[in-house]
């Protein structure tokens, strides 16, 4: 039978050495990582783990994130320039909607600049950087933003300046 003093040395000794030999995985640190990158912190970082989850890895996915966040982006980008250009034609607000929107350009761009590429979780047949992966895990990270800030003004903040600002030449060059 230990006596209590013993068992009490024990106690905080674990209590002391387990929080440091605790390591975490490799894609909690690539969240963490991109949390620096984006410049936001989540206070619920089970947004982020979903957005940074394909259909292919799992059911709790960023399949709907990625709708939300394209919804915020088009809606962003459109406010930003109809209050900047007040008289932009339909037609020129659409073509600037769809270089922005464009999976194969710009989305993908931004994402692969992050290194979405790098840190989306994918089932073993699935390419994570396909520009789809890519833009989807893009888009969804300002769904996960909205979410958490409880304003999508906040991820359309957050787009822009990841994105370069309304910049036109960095629409048109993508």
């Amino acid at each position: 039978m230990r006596s209590t003093p013993t068992f009490t040395i024990f106690a905080i000794f674990l209590i002391t050495i387990l929080p440091h030999a605790h390591s975490s995985s490799p894609f909690s640190t690539a969240l963490e990582t991109l949390q620096k990158q984006l410049g936001y912190n989540f206070t619920s970082v089970s947004l982020l783990r979903r957005a940074m989850t394909h259909a292919s890895f799992s059911q709790e996915n960023n399949k709907a994130f990625s709708i939300v966040g394209a919804t915020i982006i088009e809606s962003t980008v459109s406010f930003n320039l109809i209050s900047k250009y007040i008289d932009i034609s339909a037609k020129e607000l659409n073509h600037k909607l769809s270089l922005i929107s464009n999976v194969d350009s710009s989305c993908a761009v931004d994402g692969i600049n992050l290194g979405l590429h790098k840190v989306v979780r994918v089932s073993s047949k699935t390419n994570s950087s396909s520009t789809a992966v890519v833009c989807g895990a893009f888009r969804s990270i300002f769904a996960a933003i909205a979410i958490d800030t409880g304003n999508p003004c906040n991820a359309g903040n957050f787009f822009l300046n990841i994105h370069g600002g309304l910049d036109l030449g960095v629409y048109a060059a993508m």
